[in-house]
């Protein structure tokens, strides 16, 4: 283009992280690397890394957990985008604009660490853990994105198996809210709504208690939820 001189605006870089949730022993996790370079090195982070030349966010977020966890063919991946983070001094080494990602996954595979990386881990998710740079942030809007989603969404079966039960259904949003919901009440409302759920035939699940086996059921075909499914309050109202 005549006329334009791309070196006229500062040069700065663009990075991408992942916030990775999942469920394991009926508790929320997420998976952090341990820094292996400067800044920040020896502490905790979200896997992510700088965006190569001729490379997409999504491409960059998906290559960028495969090199610093080893999780490069994950079935189930449930990837999209959260938001971009932009603050000036986020990043002590030059301007750096973040895409951000929130990733969800229903069998968790052990990750180990590489690229710039010391290690990889699923840790449970406690807000209160220090990380490095803004992924304190990132994490705590990753986790109220998920937890507004389960709301209005289908997004709740993408933490669970192929076939599941509705109490492990029911799990999941008492994990991922934090609330107690009462059983009766979430299998009507579940079974209630169009196409949320289907039932698998002649299937079902012993689920450790003294009743009969549990039905199991897949994902429907809709992707949002007519009523919604409100999140209580953590007061303990049932929903």
């Amino acid at each position: 283009m005549q006329g334009y001189d791309k070196y006229a605006f500062e040069p700065f870089a663009v990075t991408v992280d992942l916030a990775v949730l999942t469920l394991r022993a009926d508790t929320l996790h997420v998976l952090l690397v341990e820094r292996g370079q400067e800044p920040y090195a020896g502490q905790w982070a979200l896997p992510g890394g700088f965006l190569l030349p001729r490379e997409s966010a999504e491409t960059a977020a998906r290559r960028e957990l495969a090199e610093e966890t080893g999780l490069s063919d994950v079935s189930g991946l449930h990837l999209e985008q959260l938001r971009t983070y932009s603050g000036p001094d986020r990043d002590p080494r030059m301007r750096v604009v973040s895409v951000a990602f929130t990733a969800l996954l229903p069998d968790a595979p052990e990750p180990h660490g590489g690229g710039d990386a010391a290690q990889a881990r699923w840790l449970p998710y406690d807000p209160a853990r220090p990380l490095a740079f803004d992924h304190e942030r990132i994490l705590a809007d990753a986790h109220e994105r998920v937890g507004g989603q389960l709301e209005y969404s289908c997004l709740a079966t993408a933490f669970c198996p192929p076939e599941f039960t509705l109490g492990e259904l029911q799990n999941v949003y008492e994990t991922v809210w934090g609330v107690a919901l009462d059983r009766p009440n979430f299998r009507r409302k579940v079974l209630a709504t169009p196409d949320f759920v289907e039932p698998v035939p002649g299937a079902a699940r012993l689920t450790g208690g003294r009743g009969k086996p549990a039905a199991l059921y897949r994902a429907g075909t809709a992707t949002a939820l007519h009523p919604p499914l409100l999140r209580p309050s953590r007061e303990g109202r049932p929903a």
